[in-house]
C-alpha cells in the first residue's frame, strides 16, 4: 500500500483483536468491518446464541467508540432511540435529552421484536445521520454505524421489517454454528473470565476516521459501474423476481467493495470482490414470486444465475 494508506494495518489489528473473543467467524468478522468502513449498516440474522451481540460489543471496544445496545421489546418507544425534549424549569426553556442513537456503534439487539413505529424512529438516523426531535435536527456523532440483529427461527411476538427498512441496511449476514473445536475453545476460553472483557483498545477515533477516509480513495474502474448496473438489472429481469436490486444497493455494493479491497490491502477494487460482496448486499433487497417461493427456489440460487449470466469485465495488460 502507498503511504497515503499508512494506517491500513491498523484494521488488521482490529480484526486480530477481535478475533480473541470471536472465534471461526473471519468472514462475518471482515463483512461487519466493511461496514465500518463504508459508514454502512449491518443486519446479522442467525438463531440465538451464536455470538451476534458479542461480534458487536468486542467491536466497540477494540475500535475506541462510543457503543450502547438497545434491547427491542415492544415496550420501547421512538423517544428511547431519538431522545426527547423536555422543560427545564430553572431555564425557562425545552432542553434536548439524547436518545441511545447518539453513539458510534448502535446495538440495535432483536430488532424485530419492537413496534414498527419504534423501528422507523432509526430510518433517519440511518439515511441521514440525524434525528430530528420536535422540529429540532440534532446530527449523530461521527463515525455512526447500527448493527441490528434478530433471530430467524422465532417469529412470535415479531414485527418483520419492511423492505424500505432492510434497504438502508448495507449488508446481512448469519454468524452460523462454531465447528466443534472452536466450541471446545469458547468454553475454554470463558472457565475464568468473559473474553470480552479483556479486549484492548488497538486504535483511536483519529485512526479510524483516516481509514474511512481512505476508502473514498481505492480505485472502483468505469467498468466495474457498468458490471454492477447489469448484475442489478439481471435481478430485476429475472422471472423468479417479483422486486429486484435497487440503486441504493448499487451504490452500497461499490462502497463496500471499495472497503472490502481496503482490507484485504490493495488499492483497487476487482470483479471477484463484487461478486464476494453480492449475497450481503443483494440478497435481503431481492423479493421472490409468490410462485417461485412455493417451488422452493431461494434469492441465493437467483445471484447465483444473475452471476453466471453477466461477463465480468476483464483487466487489460
Amino acid at each position: 500500500m502507498s503511504e497515503r494508506f499508512s494506517n491500513q494495518y491498523l484494521m488488521g489489528e482490529l480484526a486480530k483483536e477481535i478475533s480473541k473473543v470471536i472465534k471461526g467467524k473471519d468472514e462475518a468478522l471482515l463483512i461487519v468491518l466493511t461496514g465500518l468502513l463504508a459508514q454502512g449498516h449491518v443486519l446479522i440474522e442467525d438463531v440465538p446464541g451464536v455470538g451476534k451481540t458479542t461480534l458487536a460489543m468486542a467491536l466497540g471496544k477494540a475500535s475506541g467508540l462510543e457503543f450502547r445496545r438497545a434491547q427491542f421489546t415492544p415496550d420501547v418507544m421512538a423517544s428511547d432511540i431519538t431522545g426527547f425534549t423536555i422543560y427545564n424549569k430553572e431555564e425557562g426553556q425545552f432542553e434536548y435529552r439524547p436518545g441511545l442513537v447518539m453513539t458510534n456503534i448502535l446495538l440495535a439487539d432483536e430488532i424485530n421484536r419492537t413496534s414498527p413505529k419504534t423501528q422507523s424512529a432509526l430510518l433517519e438516523a440511518m439515511e441521514e445521520k440525524r434525528v430530528t426531535v420536535d422540529g429540532e435536527v440534532h446530527p449523530l456523532p461521527e463515525p455512526f454505524m447500527v448493527i441490528a440483529t434478530q433471530n430467524s427461527q422465532g417469529y412470535v411476538g415479531t414485527f418483520p421489517l419492511p423492505e424500505a427498512q432492510l434497504d438502508r441496511f448495507m449488508m446481512k449476514i448469519s454468524m452460523g454454528y462454531p465447528t466443534i473445536a472452536e466450541e471446545t475453545q469458547i468454553m475454554m476460553d470463558r472457565l475464568s473470565d468473559n473474553p470480552v472483557n479483556n479486549v484492548k483498545n488497538v486504535m483511536s477515533l483519529e485512526q479510524l476516521e483516516d481509514c474511512i477516509d481512505d476508502v473514498g480513495y481505492i480505485n472502483f474502474a468505469d467498468s466495474l459501474c457498468k458490471y454492477v448496473a447489469e448484475l442489478a438489472a439481471a435481478t430485476r429481469n429475472h422471472p423468479a423476481v417479483a422486486l429486484g436490486a435497487s440503486p441504493r444497493a448499487s451504490v452500497a455494493i461499490m462502497q463496500a467493495a471499495r472497503a472490502f479491497a481496503y482490507l484485504l490491502g490493495r488499492e483497487f477494487v476487482i470483479p471477484e470482490d463484487i461478486v464476494r460482496l453480492l449475497i450481503p448486499v443483494f440478497e435481503h433487497r431481492i423479493v421472490l414470486r409468490h410462485e417461485t417461493r412455493l417451488s422452493k427456489k431461494t434469492v441465493r440460487s437467483v445471484l447465483e444465475d444473475v452471476v453466471s449470466s453477466v461477463t465480468p469485465p476483464i483487466k487489460r495488460s
